[in-house]
């Protein structure tokens, strides 16, 4: 089996074990030792908080730059819809997508198509499934994706099986370019301009689907200021006039315009992974089942709030909300075009989402039983502080840890009891 890829890593010369990092990540999947910090990847689903969180930049994303494109003969880019709100508000759609273009690519396609595409699926999803299981989870976000496989498996069934606009979106450009120019495909490289690391993930690791359309990803701050250079120089000029998706649409790079877009009534809109996981929570003890459709997204105020962007997500959305006025109604798709997509198995999952494995305990349930009575112990006789000190998030972590062999009781500083027997596995 193939390793995993994570496009989060470390920089351990740059780490100085401040541990910022490891008291924001949400899922738990980072430790201190030896003032350096280590990303569990069984448990890392790469949503970028620790980017955001490490003052020192000893944590990135591991993604293209533009010489990547060297590598095709035909080079397309598809802009996260996030870009949009990356520049004031009167910098239009077409400036931003020619700037993009004159970087050095063939052809621009706006990302805003796929998401007019699979809100067409979306729909017809949920009025084929809507009322077998609810509530139908969103798979817009691969971060909460992700979320799901590895702490909420009973989940799975409920996650809309339908591709991201990205990967939509990659799937007719190549076609399209294949179909009028006559390129193999292998010769056409498409590159998505990227707000999140677990985009970048996702191309790697491709969620439902056997191989993404996506040949490689670029992190909008990457080319943040070489875009903005050549916006100065556009400006006031005529650019081309690219086939670009609605205002719908464009409202998906913000938390609740999805559901929007969908004109749904009963459905809940959630971002932040903590807030996530308190409404999977629910979900699985059936005390969400009156609700029709959830939307959750991993960063703070949806796709704006990713961690490769270089706006501030609040002022972000207000760009969006001044763009948003132009109410543009896009290229018109036909719903059974739409459809038949979906049938023939090329924008929806046509592979089986497998749980996620992550640590356990044991694979022998009478040892994993006694080391969960251990735990159960020491998580007693710790503080409850979850100060981090010790090099684990919280007092619960840290008492897994030490009955795991991955850390010592000795590295509490508040314990009292420095005593190791009767804590370890072995």
């Amino acid at each position: 089996m193939n390793k995993y890829f994570h496009s989060v890593i470390l920089d351990s010369e740059k780490c100085t074990g401040c541990t910022n990092c490891m008291q924001k990540c949400p899922t738990e999947a980072l430790r201190v030792k030896d003032k350096k910090a280590i990303i569990l990847n069984e448990r890392c689903i790469d949503c970028g908080n620790c980017i955001i969180a490490c003052p020192y930049h000893a944590q990135k994303a591991v993604a293209e730059n533009l010489d990547a494109l060297k590598n095709y003969k035909y080079k397309i880019a598809i802009p996260a819809t996030t870009l949009y709100g990356q520049f004031m508000s009167e910098v239009n759609v077409d400036t931003i997508l020619q700037s993009v273009k004159d970087l050095g690519f063939d052809y621009v396609y706006d990302e805003v198509i796929g998401s007019d595409l699979a809100r067409i699926l979306i729909k017809n999803y949920i009025k084929i499934h809507g009322n077998n299981t609810k509530p139908l989870i969103s798979s817009h976000c691969p971060s909460i994706t992700r979320l799901i496989q590895s702490k909420f498996p009973t989940l799975m069934n409920n996650i809309v099986k339908i591709e991201s606009p990205m990967e939509i979106a990659a799937r007719l450009v190549k076609l399209k370019i294949k179909e009028k120019y006559g390129y193999e495909l292998s010769e056409i490289g498409v590159f998505y301009i990227t707000p999140c690391p677990a985009k970048i993930t996702s191309i790697k690791n491709p969620i439902g689907i056997k191989k993404s359309y996506v040949d490689g990803a670029i992190s909008i701050n990457e080319i943040y200021g070489d875009i903005y250079k050549n916006i100065k120089k556009n400006r006031g000029k005529e650019t081309e006039n690219f086939m670009s998706g609605s205002t719908q649409g464009i409202e998906w790079a913000l938390a609740g315009g999805q559901s929007k877009s969908l004109n749904l009534t009963n459905y809940i809109v959630v971002d932040g992974v903590e807030n996530a996981c308190k409404i999977f929570e629910k979900i699985e003890l059936g005390k969400l089942n009156h609700i029709d459709y959830v939307e959750a997204l991993a960063c703070t105020g949806g796709c704006v709030g990713g961690a490769l962007n270089v706006e501030n997500p609040f002022v972000a959305e207000n760009n969006f909300r001044n763009l948003l006025k132009e109410n543009k109604d896009g290229i018109t798709i036909n719903e059974k075009y739409a459809i038949d997509l979906c049938k023939a198995g090329f924008v929806c999952w046509t592979e089986e989402l497998i749980p996620k494995e992550i640590d356990e305990l044991s694979s022998d349930i009478r040892i994993a039983f006694k080391k969960m009575e251990k735990i159960n112990k020491l998580v007693k006789e710790l503080p409850g502080l979850d100060c981090g000190s010790c090099g684990s998030p919280t007092c619960q972590a840290f008492a897994e840890d030490v009955v795991n062999g991955l850390s010592s009781i000795e590295f509490c500083v508040f314990s009292k009891n420095n005593d190791t027997q009767g804590y370890d596995n072995k």
